[in-house]
């Protein structure tokens, strides 16, 4: 493979209000952390749940966005990559723990900003082009067989 690959998209819920701290640069660097839950029934058919917790990390534009429309119990899609950091706890052990640094940002819910997509970009960089609209839908009387 000539390459890899290191993207997240995550579908969850905030668990606390996002925090927005500034770099001594003056970089923007909002962080929340973001519930998802995967739910089954085990053999006896009773429900099950189990719900990950994941760190996220907004930097710049999106950050500043983050902060000011997002709180908890919102519903967003995040895509972003995985980060990694090391660290060593109180008793001198080495830690390692996870971020999803996002780099784009949807939100989901019902609120007044419920499907907005926000992505950070450069200052240089041309808005994407609208989508093309729709194909028509195909119905059996299209299938030549």
């Amino acid at each position: 493979m000539a390459g890899s690959v290191n993207k997240v998209i995550l579908i969850g819920r905030l668990g606390k209000d996002p925090e927005m701290k500034y770099t001594p640069s003056g970089a923007p660097v909002c962080k929340f952390s973001l519930a998802t839950d995967a739910v089954w029934k085990d053999k006896a058919g009773e429900q099950q749940r189990q719900t990950e917790w994941h760190n996220i990390v907004t930097w710049g534009k999106l950050a500043e966005i983050c902060a000011e429309y997002l709180t908890k119990g919102r519903q967003v899609c995040i895509e972003g990559s995985i980060r990694s950091r090391q660290w060593e706890d109180q008793s001198g052990n080495k830690r390692t723990s996870y971020d999803i640094v996002a780099r784009q940002m949807t939100i989901l819910d019902s609120r007044a900003e419920s499907g907005r997509v926000i992505a950070e970009r450069a200052p240089t960089e041309r808005p994407a082009e609208p989508e093309p609209p729709p194909e028509p839908e195909i119905t059996d009387s299209d299938i030549p067989f």
